[in-house]
């Protein structure tokens, strides 16, 4: 697939969201659910603010992944994404791609911590999906710190994705059933090289994300994320005190395109600077479907179908979406541990 050009950003800029306003009586919480429908009709993205994340929690969680990527290539090394058939642990730069072509970033996997589970393996390709994380051995203090990133994190998402029901005319806990048990968070803490000189370079290509809704912290004054928006795109540099939030093909499956998931792509620095990034993927359980909601009659007119494409289906079930993910992004470790899969598809 030929690479888009990597230039002719627009002028806009992503709507910001205060998320204490849902704490702030019934009017101002149903103003706050308005406009977070609007915005990610709209975009699919936008700032959130007033999270209650504390300050010294993302110190704390800069400065150890900081460490992380300071130790030694030997270290990282030892827990390399090869090794781990549930496609976790170390990518090292240029170690996964996005539309077939290498993305110019190094990242640790970390998902839900559970048993492999090889007697469901015959129910669903999917289910190769669970198992252990890995951690390195160099830094113990990264696996507590990243568990209470993730805790704190899907108190929010639980929360914005509760609003989001409301604001479309459904239950507030329409999609709870679909966390309830066993759900499949992803983190990737990422570092990108500096690649660009001059020209822009790629560190990671135009895509959308597969689950339900994503949490992004970059770490101040480091910009190269780009939003699609009416075929041009939007820079969105950090906003101090701000997450960046996107919708997946999950909320587009369940609004039937009202809400659509939106393509963005990451620029590397320029050469001599690094930038280091951290999403948090809140996914329900990989065998889970959202469901579909009925909309009400003015938002159901504007609802723009579920995206298309064969090349990139959108999945019922959030399982189906994330092997399709994982297999794409990595296939070097696909081939390693799952060649059966490989060949009878």
């Amino acid at each position: 697939m030929t690479a888009q050009p990597l230039t002719g950003t627009s002028t806009k800029t992503l709507p910001v969201l205060d998320f204490s306003r849902l704490a702030a009586g019934p009017a101002e919480a149903e103003a706050f659910r308005t406009d977070l429908r609007e915005a990610t009709h709209e975009y699919g993205f936008f700032y959130l603010t007033g999270h209650g994340i504390p300050a010294e929690l993302e110190q704390r969680v800069h400065e150890n992944v900081r460490a992380f990527f300071a130790l030694a290539e030997e270290d990282k090394l030892a827990i390399e994404n090869v090794g781990s058939p549930q496609f976790r642990g170390y990518t090292r730069v240029g170690g996964e791609r996005t539309q077939g072509i290498v993305d110019w970033r190094e990242q640790l996997d970390v998902a839900a911590e559970r048993p492999t589970a090889p007697e469901r393996y015959g129910d669903a390709d999917y289910w190769r999906l669970e198992g252990p994380n890995l951690w390195p051995a160099a830094q113990p203090d990264l696996e507590p710190v990243i568990g209470e990133w993730r805790d704190r994190l899907t108190e929010v998402a639980l929360t914005l994705l509760r609003a989001w029901a409301e604001s479309l005319g459904a239950e507030p806990d329409v999609f709870d059933d679909a966390f309830a048990e066993r759900p499949f968070p992803l983190i990737k803490i990422v570092r990108y090289p500096g690649k660009s000189d001059p020209e822009p370079k790629q560190g990671v290509g135009a895509h959308k994300d597969s689950g339900v809704l994503t949490l992004l912290w970059v770490e101040p004054g480091k910009g190269g994320l780009q939003v699609e928006h009416e075929g041009d795109w939007i820079d969105a540099p950090p906003v101090p005190g701000a997450f960046v939030v996107n919708i997946g093909e999950l909320l587009e499956y369940a609004t039937d395109g009202y809400l659509k998931a939106t393509v963005h792509r990451v620029i590397s620095p320029k050469l001599g600077d690094d930038r280091i990034s951290i999403p948090f993927f809140f996914n329900p359980a990989l065998d889970a479907r959202v469901p579909q909601l009925e909309l009400p009659a003015e938002l159901r007119a504007k609802a723009r179908g579920v995206t298309r494409d064969p090349g990139n289906p959108i999945f019922a079930t959030y399982g189906e979406n994330a092997w399709k993910s994982r297999v794409r992004a990595h296939p070097d470790v696909a081939a390693i541990h799952h060649a059966d899969v490989l060949a009878r598809d």
